[in-house]
């Protein structure tokens, strides 16, 4: 057991890489990847994370698919750019000028949006998805209904925050981040490799010396400062294409915040992956990538 060489996920290079000027200030690196002569899929990823981490999710799909891949601002790729820009409305609004310059760059065809957790809620309160989407597959979107269940999101959301902002945010290298990462107890069910993935993709190299966060720790606990008050902004009535949402198991403990179980609300699909928390693509990939399969058949994209 002990010789077993280490997981390494490398990343194929991008087939081509798009600049998308959502304002004057910021670029979002829209980055294609797979088959382009297949059914599209657009991704992103959740607060604090990249797009690139998950490939063990995501490099299941390259052969059949056309994917194209995008970091929320301040995330991954992008550099950063001002705290005051950094907030849902905004993210709003740059998810919808990415559609568009997909349309532009790429042209229109039928698509799918895969999204988790804070893209995934930005992608059910874009004015547009209906229009651009032939469905919606969510993973643990960070949702939450008034009254009780409220109250413990918000609970859960003031320590999440304050997790965020105690994280340390500099390190000498790759690798010290990369150790520490076994002994949070929200990483535990990671698949082999995906450490090193998460060092590669969410540090760059600091100006000074060593690595730092791409995503500053002030930007990720702002989002989830207000994650409640958005978090209850969905209308799945309202909902203009098909959407199948896959959260955490509930029995497990979670590890962001607390996973809505959407099995009341009878205009979504939901379902849930046994032994999965949050971070269920990083987790469960083969899962995750079967249950990608299973909705796109059933939207007659594949």
């Amino acid at each position: 057991m002990g010789d077993e060489p280490t997981k390494v996920w490398e990343l194929p290079p991008p087939l081509s890489v798009h600049e998308v000027q959502v304002d004057p200030e910021t670029v979002i690196f829209l980055r294609r990847h797979g088959n382009p002569s297949g059914p599209r899929l657009v991704l992103s990823h959740g607060n604090g994370l990249a797009i690139d981490l998950y490939l063990p999710y995501w490099s299941l799909l390259l052969d059949e698919f056309d994917l194209l891949v995008y970091d929320l601002r301040n995330h991954g790729w992008n550099e950063v750019t001002a705290q005051e820009d950094h907030n849902v409305p905004r993210l709003i609004a740059d998810h919808d000028a990415v559609l568009a310059a997909i349309d532009h760059v790429y042209g229109e065809k039928a698509q799918a949006g895969i999204f988790h957790s804070l893209s995934a809620l930005i992608s059910l309160l874009s004015p547009i998805q209906g229009a651009r989407y032939s469905g919606l597959l969510l993973f643990d979107p960070p949702l939450c209904k008034p009254g009780r269940s409220y109250k413990e999101f918000e609970e859960a959301a003031i320590r999440t925050a304050g997790f965020a902002r105690r994280r340390t945010d500099r390190f000498a290298n790759l690798e010290k981040f990369s150790e520490i990462l076994p002994f949070l107890p929200p990483f535990q069910r990671f698949v082999p490799g995906v450490f090193e993935l998460m060092a590669a993709t969410t540090l760059r190299e600091s100006r000074d010396e060593g690595y730092e966060l791409r995503c500053p720790r002030e930007y990720e606990a702002q989002i989830v400062d207000y994650a409640g008050v958005f978090g209850v902004a969905v209308d799945f009535e309202t909902l203009k294409c098909p959407v199948k949402v896959i959260g955490a198991d509930p029995t497990v403990p979670f590890s962001y915040l607390p996973s809505l179980d959407m099995s009341d609300i009878m205009s979504v699909n939901y379902d849930f992956l046994p032994d999965a928390t949050h971070f269920l693509q990083l987790e469960q990939p083969q899962r995750c990538a079967e249950a990608t399969l299973e909705f796109l058949e059933s939207i007659a994209m594949r």
